[in-house]
């Protein structure tokens, strides 16, 4: 496994570099917002890959809430520390790119507040697993997790539902998308994959590792209290 850690550093940063390229120079210009239109590469492989750790962390929380496992709760807080992130990334851009095409920063539509709301939900999650040392603050955590997740399909969909001024969806909602688009897009997602992978194998080390060393401190605490 940590021969295979540099293999995934190096491709990601040559896919990161290619889907720069790829959303700055390769994809065509849109016609009606010009190049603010390219945070789109960024905006939108952003959330997705967020989606899909929040759906990790989902996953692992309800294995630890069956089995307490650590390794389960290890890997949900990873997910969801790493899907902060990319979240974040997603609500930085959107604004951005509302700017020059909506004249404002932001709107109170369903879709911005949905993903704000989630977003404060699993920082609420994150804060819980930092400030609270109590030996039920996992079982919480993965409680509110679930509820973080079941936020996730309502802000995708809700555009779908509701009347939104955020752009109909141009992949599986009726848009259409020039191919040169969708193949900078995909690029883009799969380097974001890449480097969430990275980051989460990382992370998820350096908190087997920190446990261990904590494990080993509370032991010799013990040895010390009972001479």
């Amino acid at each position: 496994m940590k021969r295979a850690f540099p293999i995934l550093a190096v491709v990601t940063a040559l896919l990161l570099s290619f889907a720069l390229y790829e959303a700055l120079i390769g994809a065509p210009t849109e016609r009606s917002m010009g190049d603010v239109q390219r945070i789109f590469y960024y905006h939108v492989p952003s959330a997705w890959t967020a989606f899909l750790l929040f759906f990790i962390n989902f996953a692992a929380s309800i294995t630890y809430l069956i089995n307490r496992r650590p390794a389960a709760d290890i890997l949900a807080l990873t997910t969801a520390e790493v899907g902060v992130v990319f979240l974040t990334v997603n609500l930085v851009t959107g604004p951005i790119w509302a700017r020059p095409v909506w004249g404002i920063w932001w709107t109170w539509d369903w879709r911005l507040t949905s993903t704000l709301v989630m977003w404060l939900i699993y920082v609420s999650y994150l804060l819980l697993r930092r400030f609270s040392s109590g030996g039920e603050a996992p079982v919480l955590a993965a409680a509110l997790a679930i509820l973080g997740a079941l936020c996730v399909p309502f802000v995708y969909f809700s555009i779908w539902f509701f009347r939104t001024q955020h752009p109909s969806p141009v992949i599986g909602g009726g848009g259409s998308l020039d191919p040169r688009m969708s193949h900078a897009l995909l690029i883009n997602w799969l380097a974001f994959l890449c480097l969430a992978w990275l980051v989460c194998w990382t992370r998820y080390s350096l908190e087997v590792v920190q446990r261990q060393v904590e494990e080993a401190q509370s032991l010799e605490s013990l040895l010390e209290g009972s001479r």
